[in-house]
């Protein structure tokens, strides 16, 4: 299936504050230099914000990341939970059509769906609330057929059922997700077979369900606000931990999670305000090649014709310049990658030109040297 940006895009995107902190949380996980590997929990953040991905916030996470857009669009199109079009503004429901679920009424789902939402996928209803659209295989065969509508499974359906699902959610009711026809999770229809006294001691709702009610937040998108993870301690006492209303600014505290973020506090302080030596300072550059003219920066991985050419029009032409670039030159040459963003640190072009400098090779350059 071809994926394309929606012809009509918003002015510009910006996280909520919150929403913002956790972002810098999530980049903060990973080593200097690697920062691209947050770019799916990003993305899914924005998404839950907005309900949808737009061309500004999938360029604006790039931009966070010190990646091309490029980069950032080959993700948001190549993963289907990315929807690339405005949603429902209640719910966007998606039905599972693969073999299990068709065999047991998934296309009775999808005719619920063109009557009561629009006769085609990928469009929003005349309110705007809901939209729907047919996925591949969501893993819950044993209780086919079934629906993930925003982070919950509704199984056990019938189209009477998603017909009264759907109208309950225009209602603003919020519909216990799991399975819909009385059974607890996945148990045989006519009843356990073994395992009987197992039914003495449970919760309510199996699990994942159980988790969805209490935090009250199905279907909801998050917003920065969500009620956090319960702790082993409030599970067993049953009880709940308030939401936030406002994020409070990290402070410092060893070895204590940041309130917004979810790493240490000292790593989000570190994220959000940065340190003054760490600020990015242009590396002494020259003007040409020395005498015995410029190395083959082509040697060093990441390193292609138009960057060996930037580099170039930036003053870098020898192995021994890159090797000696400090942690803030290094933040400045990652800052000026017109394009490729974030490049030199992601690639470790210093390690490299070191050994090169040192008249070493690496894995890389010894390939790049055979034509391989």
């Amino acid at each position: 299936m071809l994926r394309r940006l929606h012809p009509v895009q918003p002015d510009s995107f910006e996280f909520t504050p919150a929403n913002l902190a956790w972002a810098k949380g999530q980049i903060a996980k990973y080593p200097e230099g690697r920062q691209a590997s947050a770019i799916i929990p990003l993305l899914w953040r924005a998404q839950e914000q907005e309900g949808w991905l737009s061309r500004p916030a999938i360029e604006h996470i790039a931009d966070m990341l010190g990646l091309a857009y490029i980069r950032a669009l080959e993700v948001a199109t190549f993963y289907f939970m990315f929807q690339l079009q405005p949603v429902g503004s209640v719910a966007n429901i998606q039905i599972c059509g693969t073999t299990s679920c068709m065999i047991c009424g998934a296309e009775d789902l999808v005719a619920v769906c063109q009557e009561k939402i629009a006769a085609n996928p990928h469009t929003l209803s005349a309110d705007g609330k809901f939209s729907w659209e047919e996925v591949e295989c969501l893993g819950s065969c044993t209780n086919a057929p079934m629906a993930q509508i925003g982070k919950d499974y509704y199984e056990d359906l019938t189209a009477k059922r998603l017909g009264e699902i759907i109208d309950e959610l225009a209602a603003g009711k919020v519909p216990v997700p799991g399975p819909q026809n009385g059974r607890y999770a996945s148990e045989p229809l006519a009843g356990l077979t073994s395992l009987k006294d197992f039914e003495s001691g449970r919760h309510q709702y199996n699990a994942s369900v159980q988790l969805a009610v209490d935090f009250g937040d199905t279907v909801k998108r998050i917003d920065g606000t969500e009620v956090p993870k319960l702790t082993r301690k409030s599970a067993r006492s049953g009880s709940v931990p308030a939401a936030r209303s406002k994020p409070t600014e990290p402070k410092p505290s060893k070895g204590k999670p940041a309130d917004a973020t979810g790493v240490t506090k000292q790593a989000a302080r570190a994220v959000s305000k940065g340190k003054p030596s760490d600020k990015p300072k242009k590396p002494k550059a020259l003007k040409a090649p020395r005498k015995a003219g410029a190395d083959d920066l082509k040697l060093i991985k990441g390193v292609g014709a138009k960057l060996e050419t930037l580099l170039h029009s930036l003053g870098f032409y020898h192995f021994d310049q890159v090797a000696g670039w400090t942690a803030a030159e290094l933040a400045w040459v990652d800052d000026n990658l017109e394009g490729f963003k974030g490049r030199a640190s992601r690639d470790g072009w210093v390690e490299q030109a070191k050994l090169l400098a040192a008249g070493g090779e690496t894995e890389f350059s010894a390939r790049a040297k055979k034509g391989n």
